[in-house]
């Protein structure tokens, strides 16, 4: 019997497969009712793409969706060659107008349950069937990755100082803010029902990073469910991390985020809260 693991693997580097390895289902497993679709909003991903997608439990997800935002290496390409669905953009929109291009399709090919996770290993894909489970469980409508289980854990997998205590600072009022209760509010692990995508008007969000706390905020502001499960996290050269500058422009439109939901509330209506 292979003992339990006490360490999440860690190998960043993997030679391409073809993605049939990772959604034909085991026979001897129950067949799923709901269609589930991966998606990996991609940037220079080429050498960590492989070890993600590899991850993925087999049968757990039906398709799996890359959108390239113009990427400078060798994304487009090998993702073709593990044959993923590939978009890829003839211009750079950004991380939240990757997103928009990975939601559209997911509602256009009928999604029931999204999985949306960075492509750069820095989450573990091996939790998607038990955060998917969460969803058509019925006990919530959005799982988020909680990568911060404890701080000696994060900093020991290489996470820098300011970015742990401005995501604990950020996270801690955004629970207060928002009635939450999440160990992580800034994770690139999402799990979504299609009604949430049906309902949010993500159209209208940013195409910039702030995107994601749009989307929790208008996920909250609708009335849905928001948990988390733990993911390890996992720092490493290969890995994407935005610098001091733009986490510090994030944070602010984090903070200007919730302002507007709070006016919205108390009556200064928004765009961002009507439905669509």
């Amino acid at each position: 019997m292979t003992a339990l693991l006490t360490r999440p693997p860690l190998s960043p580097t993997r030679e391409p497969f073809h993605v049939q390895t990772v959604i034909r289902p085991d026979p001897d497993a129950p067949r799923r009712k709901h269609r589930v679709i991966a998606v990996l909003p991609a940037y220079n991903a080429e050498r960590t793409l492989a070890a993600t997608v590899g991850d993925i439990p087999p049968g757990s997800v039906d398709e799996v969706l890359l959108v390239d935002d113009c990427s400078k290496d060798r994304t487009v390409e090998i993702a073709r060659q593990m044959g993923l669905t590939v978009i890829s953009h003839e211009k750079n929109t950004g991380y939240g107008g990757n997103q928009k291009t990975c939601y559209r399709y997911c509602l256009e090919h009928g999604a029931d349950v999204v999985v949306m996770i960075h492509p750069d290993y820095q989450y573990d894909a091996r939790v998607i069937p038990h955060a998917v489970g969460m969803i058509e469980l019925g006990i919530c409508d959005v799982i988020l990755g909680n990568r911060i289980r404890t701080r000696a854990e994060a900093v020991a997998c290489g996470m820098p100082w300011w970015k742990y205590l401005s995501n604990r600072g950020l996270t801690l009022f955004e629970n207060m803010a928002l009635g939450q209760n999440l160990g992580e509010f800034h994770s690139g692990f999402r799990v979504y029902r299609r009604s949430v995508l049906e309902t949010i008007p993500f159209e209208r969000n940013s195409d910039d990073f702030v995107f994601d706390t749009q989307f929790l905020c208008q996920a909250v502001r609708f009335g849905f469910r928001l948990g988390d499960v733990p993911v390890p996290v996992r720092y490493f050269d290969e890995a994407s991390s935005i610098n001091f500058r733009r986490s510090t422009k994030y944070g602010i439109e984090t903070l200007k985020t919730v302002g507007q939901y709070w006016l919205d509330r108390c009556g200064l209506k928004s765009k961002l809260f009507r439905k669509k």
